[in-house]
């Protein structure tokens, strides 16, 4: 489940991911971004990961168009988990954007967020 989370900026789009990806999580976020990214041009983003169980094969590839796609959008991506593999996650995205990305653990995700303004 993908559910949108307040960060405190409208260019610093903030999700929560729990359980298993799938497909219908992309349908409900993927425009939110592609919305702010038509208003603004270039947006952050806070991905909050609770309880996280990865992605079914769809959504898998869904991660994968975003990444190529909305990613080329994004200044920065804070990551922020509870989970070792969560952290090398965001090691393993680097390549694949030209956003800043970031590891916060849980309970550092006000730091994240000030990490996400800085800026602004």
């Amino acid at each position: 489940m993908v559910e949108s989370i307040p960060t405190g900026h409208e260019k610093v789009l903030g999700f929560k991911m729990s359980g298993k990806l799938h497909d219908e999580d992309y349908k409900s976020f993927v425009p939110q971004v592609e919305a702010a990214v038509a208003k603004f041009g270039k947006v952050r983003m806070l991905a909050q990961f609770h309880d996280f169980h990865g992605w079914d094969m769809h959504a898998l590839w869904d991660d994968i168009k975003f990444s190529t796609v909305e990613c080329n959008h994004i200044d920065r991506i804070a990551l922020v988990g509870e989970k070792t593999w969560e952290k090398y996650m965001a090691m393993v995205c680097k390549p694949f954007t030209m956003a800043k990305i970031e590891y916060f653990d849980a309970a550092d995700i006000e730091q994240a967020k000030t990490w996400l303004a800085e800026g602004l």
